[in-house]
Parts: C-alpha cells; sequence; structure tokens
C-alpha cells in the first residue's frame, strides 16, 4: 500500500497526494480557494508552487474582482468553491438567498484541520478508510456570516480525491440555501469527450459521448432516484486517449436521489466539470446556526484511458464503499422464484423448486413478490407486510424454516417505499403518501410513494420488516423501487414548517435511516438493491447493499452493452446478474445457456429458472456452472477487470477479462452477436495485461504460450465456423461466446 501525504506551505497551499496523484489548492490573491492541479503525482518545494499558480491574465473585456487589482478576475480562474455573480458567470458551486435576495459571497480561507483516518457512519453514505489523509478548509463570508468547510479525503491505495462541503449559518436570520454542490474540478482546457451512461428501463447505463464545446454539457436526473434515464458517474476522456492510454478524470457521487452532473466550457477553453444534487427542486432552510453538508462526490484520475479509469473506479468502491462485512466473503448464488412461479405461490411446489435448486447447487433460495397480503398481481398489498395466509396457511417461519432445513439461505422480496391505494396503511394514514391533498396525484405501477421524509413512515415500515425478518431468520432481502416519484409534495413537512423543496433530500435520507436500522439491527443480512432493475444503481446504495441487480432485462445480447457500461464506474461485485429462461422475457429473444452464463458470470452469479421442467442434461449443466463458478468467484469479484478492443469499437464482438494481482491467473471472456462467413474482429484477441516473462497455460490446450506472444500477438480464439470449416470450427451460429481461463506455470 502506498502512503499519503499532505504538505501545508505557508498557510497557502495544500497539497494531498499518494503515489498515484497529486491534488493541489491554493489561496488566491483574493483570499479565496483556487484550484492549481490534479493529475499524476508532483514533487514540489514552495517556490515551484509559486511558478506553478503564477497569474496569466486571459480575461481582457470582464468585470474585474476589485478596484484595487485590475488584472485579478474571476471569470479565468480555477476554483474550488466557486459562487455564481461575482466576476465569474460560470455554474457556481453555492446559492444562498436572504429574503428572497441572492447573496453574492466572498468566501475567504481562514483556517485549516486534519484527521487520518475516516470512519464508516452508517447513517450517511460516504467513503471510509482506517488510513486517509483528511483535510477541512474553512472559509467565510463576514458580511453574511456563512461559513463553508470544504472537505478532502485522500486514501493511500485510490487514484481518487473525495470531497464535499458543509454549510453553516452563524447570522441571526435564516437563509434559504438553493445551490449546494459537493465538487467542483477546474481544468485548464477542453480536450475532452465527455462520457455518459444514459439509458431507460431495461436498457440501462449506455456508454454515450460527446465532443466538449462552449457551453454545458450536464446529465441529470429528477425522478427521485438517480434513475434508469442517467447515472451519477461521468468522465472526460482526452481526445487523444484510447481503451488503454491516455488521460481520463472521473466524477460520481455517493448518492442515490436527484443529481446533477456537468462539464462547462468558457470562452478560453478551460473547462468546470461540477457534480452534486440538483439545484431544480432543492432548497434547505438554514435556520441560525444550522448547517447543511452535501453528499460525497468522488473525483477520480487515470493515464491509463478508459480501461485504468475503470479499474480505479471499481478498486476505490470495492475498498472504500462496500461494506467490511461483505468485502472479502463469498457472495450466495441464489435461486429466485420470480420467473418459476410469479405470484402462483405454492409451499409444495416451491419447496419442489427449491430441492432442484439444492442439487444444483444454489446457496440462497429468494421468494419474489406476492408472499404478502392479499397478492396475487401487482395492483394491491403493497405497504402491508404480513404473510398472505391462503397461500402459506402454515405460516412464513415455517416455510422459512423448510428451507433452512434443506441448507440453504432463505430470501424476501419486499417494496418497502411504496404502498396501494387500497392497503390497511393508507386507509390507516392517508397522509403518508406523496402528494398533495388536492389536484393532481398519479398512480405509477397501480402505486403510491411513502413519505419517507416523515420519519414515523420509516419506522413503521422497520417495525413491518423486523417482524417479518424475526420470524423466518432470514438472510437475504431483495429491495425494490418501481416506481419515480411524481407530484412531489409531503403533508409532513407542511406540517413541521419546512419548505418543500427539502422533500426529495429528505426522502432518500429517510430511505438511508430504514437501511441503517435494518443493517445495524441484523449485520449479516445481505441487501440486494433494486429499482425496477438498475433505476439506482448508485455508490449511495452500493453503500449499503453489496450487490445491486443490474436491470430488469437479462437478455445476455441486451446485458452485454449494459454491463459494459456499468463496469466504466462500478466493480463486478457490486453487479448481480441472473441467468434466466428463454425466449427472454423483455426481448423475446432465445440464446444459448452458455452464453447466458458466459455473460452473467462476471459478476454475481443467480438463476431465475423453473428448474423443475428442465431436462437431467439442462440440470446437469447448471451444476457444472455453479461449480466453474465458485472456482472463479474470487478471481472475479476480487480481480483486476481488463476492457479489451473489440469492446466499445464493433458492436458485433464484446472482449473482457479479469485479472489477479500477481498476474498468474486470468479468466477471459469473449462475445460474438451474429456470425460472419468473413475475416472476424478478432481472430486473436491481444492481453496486455499479463507479465511477459511467464508462460501461461490456456484450460483445454496442451501446450503452454508465452506471455509476450498473449500480450502481443494474442491469445487464439475458438475457430469459428466459416460454411467450409466443419470439422475444426468450435463457435457456429449467432450468439457464440466463450470463456477462457489462464494459470501462469
Amino acid at each position: 500500500m502506498s502512503l499519503t501525504a499532505l504538505q501545508v506551505i505557508n498557510n497557502k497551499f495544500f497539497h494531498l497526494s499518494n503515489d498515484r496523484v497529486s491534488y493541489i489548492i491554493a489561496v488566491m490573491p483574493n483570499g479565496q480557494l483556487g484550484h492549481v492541479y490534479f493529475g499524476p503525482k508532483l514533487t514540489l518545494d514552495q517556490a515551484q508552487l509559486e511558478a506553478l499558480v503564477a497569474p496569466v491574465s486571459k480575461s481582457a473585456g470582464t468585470v474585474k474582482f476589485s478596484a484595487d487589482d485590475h488584472q485579478f478576475s474571476l471569470a479565468d480562474q480555477q476554483q474550488e468553491l466557486p459562487v455564481y455573480g461575482s466576476t465569474d458567470y460560470r455554474q457556481g458551486s453555492l446559492g444562498l438567498k436572504a429574503d428572497g435576495a441572492p447573496l453574492y459571497l466572498d468566501l475567504k480561507y481562514q483556517s485549516y484541520t486534519t484527521a487520518s483516518s475516516k470512519p464508516r457512519v452508517l447513517t450517511t453514505p460516504g467513503a471510509f478508510g482506517n488510513q486517509a489523509d483528511c483535510l477541512n478548509l474553512t472559509v467565510t463570508d463576514t458580511t453574511w456570516q456563512v461559513e463553508a468547510v470544504l472537505h478532502y479525503t485522500l486514501f493511500p491505495d485510490a487514484a481518487a480525491v473525495v470531497r464535499s462541503v458543509t454549510v453553516t449559518n452563524h447570522a441571526q436570520q435564516a437563509y434559504l440555501l438553493e445551490r449546494c454542490l459537493s465538487a467542483t474540478l477546474d481544468l485548464p482546457t477542453a480536450d475532452y469527450e465527455f462520457l455518459h451512461l444514459s439509458g431507460n428501463w431495461a436498457r440501462e447505463r449506455q456508454v454515450q459521448t460527446q465532443s466538449l464545446a462552449h457551453g454545458i454539457a450536464s446529465v441529470e436526473s429528477l425522478h427521485g432516484a438517480s434513475s434508469h434515464q442517467q447515472n451519477p458517474f461521468v468522465a472526460l476522456v482526452a481526445t487523444d486517449a484510447t481503451l488503454r492510454h491516455g488521460e481520463a478524470y472521473g466524477a460520481n457521487l455517493i448518492y442515490s436521489g436527484n443529481f446533477q452532473a456537468s462539464a462547462e466550457v468558457n470562452e478560453w477553453r478551460q473547462t468546470r466539470l461540477t457534480t452534486g444534487i440538483h439545484p431544480e427542486q432543492f432548497e434547505w432552510q438554514l435556520d441560525p446556526e444550522s448547517a447543511f453538508t452535501s453528499p460525497e462526490a468522488v473525483l477520480l484520475y487515470s493515464a491509463d484511458g478508459l480501461n485504468g479509469l475503470a479499474q480505479q473506479a471499481a478498486q476505490f468502491a470495492n475498498q472504500h464503499i462496500i461494506a467490511p462485512h461483505w468485502q472479502h466473503r463469498p457472495r450466495p448464488v441464489v435461486l429466485n422464484s420470480w420467473e418459476a412461479a410469479y405470484f402462483n405461490l405454492d409451499p409444495k411446489v416451491l419447496l419442489k423448486l427449491a430441492d432442484q435448486g439444492k442439487q444444483i447447487g444454489v446457496d440462497c433460495f429468494v421468494l419474489d413478490d406476492g408472499w404478502f397480503g392479499n397478492r396475487d398481481t401487482d395492483n394491491s398489498s403493497l405497504g402491508d407486510w404480513q404473510v398472505d395466509r391462503r397461500k402459506f396457511p402454515a405460516g412464513l417461519g415455517a416455510f422459512a424454516q423448510a428451507i433452512h432445513a434443506k441448507g440453504l439461505q432463505f430470501g424476501l422480496w419486499f417494496e418497502p417505499e411504496m404502498v396501494s391505494p387500497k392497503s390497511a396503511l393508507i386507509k390507516a394514514h392517508p397522509d403518508w403518501v406523496v402528494g398533495p391533498s388536492r389536484g393532481r396525484r398519479s398512480v405509477g405501477r397501480h402505486q403510491y410513494v411513502l413519505d419517507f421524509a416523515n420519519p414515523a413512515v420509516v419506522e413503521n415500515l422497520f417495525e413491518q420488516m423486523r417482524r417479518v425478518i424475526d420470524e423466518t431468520q432470514l438472510d437475504y432481502i431483495k429491495w425494490d423501487m418501481n416506481r419515480d416519484i411524481t407530484e412531489a409534495y409531503s403533508a409532513y413537512l407542511a406540517q413541521t414548517g419546512r419548505p418543500q423543496g427539502e422533500f426529495f433530500h429528505r426522502y432518500i435520507q429517510g430511505v438511508y435511516t430504514l437501511y441503517a436500522k435494518l443493517l445495524t439491527a441484523y449485520p449479516d443480512v445481505l441487501i440486494e438493491g433494486c429499482a425496477g432493475g438498475g433505476g439506482r444503481f448508485d455508490l449511495g446504495i452500493l453503500f449499503y447493499s453489496p450487490q445491486i441487480w443490474v436491470s430488469d432485462d437479462s437478455d445476455a445480447v441486451e446485458r452485454l452493452r449494459i454491463q459494459f457500461g456499468t463496469s466504466l464506474g462500478y466493480p463486478l461485485s457490486a453487479m448481480s446478474n441472473h441467468l434466466t429462461k428463454v425466449p427472454n422475457d423483455q426481448v423475446g429473444r432465445t440464446t444459448p445457456l452458455a452464453m447466458r452464463y458466459n455473460v452473467a458470470t462476471f459478476g454475481v452469479l443467480g438463476y431465475e429458472l423453473d428448474l423443475t421442467k428442465l431436462t437431467p442434461a439442462t440440470l446437469a449443466a447448471l451444476k457444472q456452472q455453479i461449480v466453474q463458478y465458485r472456482q472463479n468467484q474470487e478471481l472475479i469479484l476480487h480481480g483486476q477487470f481488463e476492457l479489451l478492443p473489440p469492446t466499445g469499437t464493433d458492436p458485433n464482438e464484446f472482449a473482457w477479462a479479469v485479472v489477479n494481482a500477481e498476474r498468474t491467473e486470468a479468466l477471459v471472456g469473449f462475445y460474438r452477436l451474429l456470425a460472419t462467413p468473413g475475416k472476424t474482429v478478432s481472430d486473436r484477441l491481444p492481453l496486455p495485461f499479463l507479465n511477459g516473462n511467464q508462460q501461461y497455460q490456456v484450460e483445454g490446450q496442451t501446450v503452454p504460450i508465452s506471455g509476450s506472444v498473449l500480450k502481443h500477438v494474442g491469445l487464439p480464439l475458438p475457430v469459428q465456423f466459416n460454411g467450409v470449416n466443419p470439422d475444426t470450427a468450435t463457435l457456429k451460429g449467432d450468439y457464440q461466446s466463450c470463456l477462457l481461463h489462464l494459470q501462469a506455470l
């Protein structure tokens, strides 16, 4: 492990560094905090730092900051906490109002404090680590008596700086905080592609890129969740970078609510990357001596292209976001009842399904939707989390005991944030529903949203879930959220006199509170995040749920694109991938069993199949898959993921691999969607991450191959059928795939 260092010079320069990166801040001539540098590690003394920040005015024709300095303007300065309206016309990080009038804050540096570790605090998602350099810089505006503390954390093993800000009102009057972004990164050029992960339900996190130009490129969510449509992870990739070479900056938010991430280019081709809570539909009442702390943002750097940036993001999440309890434990292979039974839950049939699951080697049987209330379709019973005695006359505890007796873990599906219109909960507490008492109130998927800004709602759901968990000795929860928030109005906030603009943030805080209550009471329960599939795949949920359902679209072809995009910002250990039936429920496509497994194995493997209807040969194949996955799970979940061409360049072929730290073992996945009669893009697959001085044995082959050949010439792929080679071809027809396991001799 490398070491971090914090260098403070003359109370003017602040240099955070480890073996990978440096992050440098300086006090500007006007007393505010300026951004100097973020990139590969630098070794600097004061003279070099002074030279680095020597002003070069580009701001002719702009308004100057002060009548005493005709050269200095914030319009072209790289800043740490920019405020709109004081010679800087770019998007600012902070915005406050007093009695409806904007405050043009002049936040000058006052002092700093440090810490050497950052503990994990369950009530609020954030990065954590036993070793860290934590820097807190205090700036104040004496006119308005506003204080802001900029928080920075650098861990020894990560090319990432964690940032947030705390704003405190020391005045005698209340202020309204209307904008509080988590991080700003100012860069001196605009020679980048803006990369983001966009899509829709069942097609989440598709890789999108656009060249930066004068103006703003932005992604955002106002859904009340990070959403299917956008994702908080964004990147700036140098225009001359390749998949594995060149500079790339990333930004992600440890947050699950409304967000905005943008890249703004000014007239001097400087780029400002920002991320944080979406200012639209956000306001926070700052009473005297009260404070607001933004969610944490993660700023990442790589000199090794998009592949290197993805590796930095994955390592950071694995080490500093996912709960230590799950960082090194094997994840259970689950069998989920949904595609086998849907709402038709019969204990005898389900126990036969569990028996088959045990025979093929699964670890956990998950009872999905339909076990509670009076729920035969998706139009009832949400909010009433008591067992349906029609389906389970002996009770859910007896059924869970029977599952446990088979040597299986037991899991249940919950959707705690939602309520059905005719539920007992809504009849008892109609004011617990999100939406105004008069006027329009939309219904989505036959359900309303519960007001998680109200602590009483959170406590009620915890008590309902606690009773079920205790009765069943539950091992696993699948936490779903199947609709976005509309008509955002909280009766609770109205009753307590708080602004309605606080709703969205207080809602997601309530979600985190329920997570914290459950994990405090049941620290061994594994909670898998889900929001209609991948609608809340973010670092905030990952802080509580070590794995997240990637998408409701489980088709292997669609999953290649979804998992590729997801891998740019998140680790394989976070991706819950299930092998499901064909024709696929979402797209109607039939793909081979081998391809479905070869795609799903790069993550946390699970199954949604009616095993009681499969042939003995298919069951034997599934059993062998699980044996193979168990052998590879440590490598898959904790190795280094490698993106390989042609992924990202050829829509017909994908390739990736995972390799251990010693470069002695690797698992390679190759996928070709449609057969081609001529030369393929990939007959050999170079593996540049291997040790050129080693000899590697490829499973199934008799002759070892040198690492230098594998690096520079490539791994021979199985032969594709081309019309004249039926005796030698291995890959035939559409939807071809293979897994290749390599071991150093």
